[in-house]
């Protein structure tokens, strides 16, 4: 591993010049900075990002909080952070994945100990204590998310309410009049998990406008759920046409459900998802979805974080607008 001594040695220099070089915490003669940037290309040195934090304030690191809570969609959360880490390095910053569901004590202990320039904060809830902490600290964030209350924070994400309005709306349109929404498991709605509840909100809001009988269905995230879930709407709602899936992991199990209880998708029940455009299309019965935009929201994030770190005004909101690609599960409600 190349040393700072190795760079002095190379450059003619002290290892202190090769430092403020590379900080700019003082001035280095115009001659000086060039054999010590010419020394440091051709050694390969790249300072440990603790050093960097103490010589130049700055680590090149960015933290990401992921908590791996029950009932989260790992492979979906891992879109998510992949986006962050390959925007993150465009920008010559690393990033630090953190997992732990610790909650307030958590992100404190996260600062005190890993050298980060900034935060993106994940599966936030409504009233999530991470989120109180956020406008307080010596550091910039950003939440993918939008807590209750958003007041002094930097959010972005798709809106899910609206989300929800646009599936119910497409089912409405298609002459549907009884649809159900197959949610998140349990535990998520337990959480107050944001995105969640604003699925609900939106799809029972456009449910309730256009006159439409509804219910709302929690499901975890198993095959053996998604035929319980079914089975108990047709007992529940022998009507049913439409049904609206928030729950990656069971949609094409509760597709297969629903088809051997003897429901045929489209000609007999309709079905339309919030999740990612790959998915959706590579069903057997190709779903029409709300695309989950994990690459745009990620990219996006890391953008504002690194605008706050340079000292630039973003905007507090980001609200993506829902994009639905009609594709063959769905189809006019057949009448008798």
């Amino acid at each position: 591993m190349v040393k700072i001594t190795d760079v002095a040695r190379h450059a003619g220099v002290s290892p202190s010049t090769v430092s403020y070089t590379l900080s700019g915490k003082r001035p280095i003669s115009e001659e000086t900075r060039r054999r010590v940037e010419e020394s440091v290309r051709l050694l390969g040195y790249r300072p440990h990002a603790g050093a960097r934090a103490l010589a130049g304030g700055r680590s090149n690191v960015l933290a990401l909080l992921v908590p791996l809570r029950p009932g989260i969609d790992v492979p979906v959360a891992m879109q998510f952070a992949v986006s962050v880490v390959t925007t993150a390095r465009r920008h010559d910053h690393d990033v630090l994945l953190l997992t732990q569901e610790e909650g307030e004590e958590g992100l404190r202990r996260a600062l005190d100990t890993a050298p980060v320039d900034g935060l993106i904060v994940m599966d936030v809830q409504l009233n999530d204590p991470r989120t109180a902490l956020l406008p307080g600290l010596d550091r910039p964030s950003v939440v993918i998310g939008f807590p209750a209350d958003s007041e002094g924070l930097t959010c972005i994400d798709l809106d899910f309410k609206a989300a929800g309005e646009a599936c119910v709306e497409h089912l409405a349109r298609l002459g549907h009049r009884v649809v159900a929404l197959v949610g998140s498991p349990p535990e998520v709605y337990v959480r107050g998990t944001a995105f969640a509840q604003r699925v609900v909100r939106g799809f029972t809001a456009a449910a309730d406008r256009g006159r439409l009988t509804s219910s709302v269905h929690p499901c975890e995230a198993s095959p053996a759920a998604a035929r319980a879930v079914a089975g108990q709407l047709l007992r529940e709602q022998p009507a049913l046409t439409g049904v609206v899936v928030h729950n990656e992991a069971i949609l094409e199990p509760l597709i297969d459900a629903f088809e051997e209880l003897g429901l045929r998708v489209p000609a007999d029940l309709s079905v339309t998802a919030i999740c990612p455009d790959e998915l959706a299309a590579s069903l057997r019965v190709p779903v029409t979805s709300i695309a989950l935009p994990a690459a745009e929201v990620g990219a996006r994030a890391v953008e504002l974080l690194m605008g706050k770190l340079g000292g630039k005004r973003v905007p507090e909101a980001t609200l993506l607008a829902p994009r639905m690609t009609e594709r063959g599960s769905t189809g006019r409600r057949a009448v008798a």
